[in-house]
């Protein structure tokens, strides 16, 4: 799919898009374009990659002119990764949450439309659905755009990705709580009962390639992800980093903060078929014009029962801390 074609990937100098960039690397792509803000993170991002097939670009998605100018690069393409995600900033700052999460995917789909993109993938989240923060109304708009854009034409094929927490992504929370154990000795959990879906960052990777290549426009792909306690994760990382002397500390759940996060909706569920072990799939809710969504109406893709009442949450078929513990080692961070 991607041998010598052209990828953008926005927003690319962050987690995602390195590991993104790292595999697309690996698949003979012609160039992978990476778009961002950052001049420091892309200098860094191309001393350590230093492969003539890297294009850095400095720009914004919020920018009209700016997002057709590289579009002009011949993008046969994109990944959508640009964002702004730390709830209490999108909370605290709600303009720029929309300029960039909303009028920034707006910019690029019309874009990706005008230059005649073959296919573009909006990578979203677990906080899109049933939203009760800024950041999770933003992307859940993102989300409808990206499906909408299927109606508007037949050349480009616009599909969604959904996803949870990755393990150790820039301004996660593992970082964070390895920082507190270290220096703090000390560590704050909002809620106990908290929980969230983790998967590692090759992982996610991979099953973002998999929804890509087999997407055909208008659809959301949902990753399957383990779901823990945050307490769990807190405890593995404590057992690992620290000792006795650490405390754990609750204050309850912050504005915008949901006890479980949900993948896919009550509202979703008889939308959704179960493709395998790695993910779902959500056929759209509108009309979009791609009329041959009968290639996963057979009998092994069925809904699995416990979608049938309430959706997918995290509160659902969690994992213990063996299982976390193993996921850890396989992400670097024990």
């Amino acid at each position: 799919m991607f041998t010598d074609k052209t990828i953008l990937i926005t927003g690319g100098t962050g987690s995602w898009g390195r590991e993104l960039t790292r595999q697309l690397l690996e698949k003979n792509p012609r160039k992978v374009i990476i778009f961002s803000r950052g001049e420091i993170s892309q200098v860094d991002m191309l001393r350590k990659f230093n492969d003539p097939i890297l294009d850095f670009v400095i720009g914004d998605v919020r920018d009209k002119e700016s997002v057709n100018g590289v579009m002009r690069r011949d993008v046969d393409y994109v990944f959508h990764l640009a964002a702004l995600k730390h709830v209490p900033i999108c909370e605290n700052q709600p303009q720029e949450a929309i300029e960039t999460n909303i009028i920034g995917t707006k910019n690029l789909i019309n874009s990706s439309i005008i230059h005649g993109v073959k296919k573009f993938i909006d990578v979203s989240t677990d906080k899109a659905v049933s939203p009760i923060n800024l950041y999770g109304f933003t992307k859940g708009v993102g989300e409808r755009l990206s499906i909408q854009a299927n109606c508007l034409t037949k050349d480009t094929e616009f599909i969604c990705i959904r996803g949870g927490n990755v393990l150790g992504t820039n301004g996660s929370v593992i970082p964070y709580i390895i920082e507190q154990i270290k220096a703090r000795k000390e560590v704050i959990i909002t809620d106990s009962k908290m929980t969230r879906f983790f998967l590692t960052l090759p992982q996610a990777i991979k099953l973002l390639f998999q929804a890509s290549e087999v997407g055909i426009g208008g659809e959301t792909y949902v990753m399957n992800m383990p779901s823990f306690y945050i307490k769990d994760l807190v405890g593995v990382l404590v057992d690992f980093y620290g000792d006795d002397t650490v405390k754990i500390r609750e204050i309850g759940a912050r504005e915008g903060e949901k006890i479980h996060e949900v993948l896919i909706s009550e509202q979703e569920v008889g939308r959704t078929k179960y493709v395998n072990n790695n993910y779902f799939v959500i056929y759209p809710q509108l009309t979009t014009g791609r009329t041959y969504f009968h290639i996963w109406d057979t009998p092994e893709f069925s809904v699995e029962p416990q979608l049938m009442s309430h959706g997918l949450s995290s509160a659902d078929n969690l994992k213990d801390m063996d299982y976390l513990r193993e996921l850890l080692k396989e992400g670097g961070w024990l």
